[in-house]
């Protein structure tokens, strides 16, 4: 697996001012929680309700990986194993993603970052913190029972038991980190992800509607 990522990059590409200049003014709020926590379909849910545009990682890099080309293999043997895409390729995918947007609100960035060098790297080449990171919490028992759910789906490649507990475990080695980084900043906030949806998805407007009245 090593030498796949020795076709990613490990360090993110320096924006130019004008593009810094341009991802200033939107919202920015990154949703953070482990595989199965319900993320995906609350970002979803958010980005609708306040007309932001939703930017799935995971999305983009099973897009990615599902590619006949050797960044695409490379991609896919990383997720295959459960580990982490190297910093500086997520960094400079969310920010491409972010910076094809024309004249948008905010941003909702689901799976990012999943690691303390992917929240550095944003802060260094971005010029700027998110407005507010929300974690969902979940138990690992929990996740893991959607996960085999979806698995029976079939949707996803990397929902197989072995791959999910080591998706889990990657997440909790790395995770860590990234959230004292978010609260010393002031900006983490944690809702309970194992609540029903429409209560989770209450408690995610509630903190929306504080970094809106915030920026107004």
């Amino acid at each position: 697996m090593g030498n796949c990522q020795n076709n990613l990059p490990k360090n993110a590409r320096p924006l130019r001012r004008e593009l810094k200049e341009k991802l200033q003014a939107p919202i920015i709020i990154f949703i953070i929680g482990g595989p199965g926590c319900g993320k995906g379909v609350q970002s979803t849910r958010m980005a609708q309700k306040y007309e932001f545009t939703h930017v799935a990682v995971g999305d983009l890099l099973r897009e990615e990986a599902s590619k006949s080309t050797s960044r695409g293999k490379a991609i896919r043997d990383i997720m295959l194993n459960g580990a982490l895409v190297p910093s500086g390729y997520i960094t400079d995918l969310v920010a491409d993603n972010l910076l094809k947007c024309e004249d948008v609100k905010g941003f909702v960035v689901e799976g990012f970052p999943r690691e303390i060098n992917q929240a550095k790297l944003f802060e260094e080449i971005v010029g700027r913190t998110p407005n507010m990171v929300i974690v969902f919490d979940c138990s690992t028992e929990t996740m893991i029972q959607r996960l085999l759910i979806r698995s029976q789906m079939g949707e996803r490649v990397d929902d197989h038991e072995r791959i999910i507990r080591q998706r889990l475990e990657t997440y909790h080695t790395q995770c860590e980190p990234v959230f004292a980084h978010y609260l010393q900043k002031g900006i983490l906030r944690n809702i309970i992800g194992e609540e029903p949806p429409d209560v989770v998805f209450h408690k995610c407007c509630s903190v929306v509607d504080n970094v809106i009245k915030g920026a107004a």
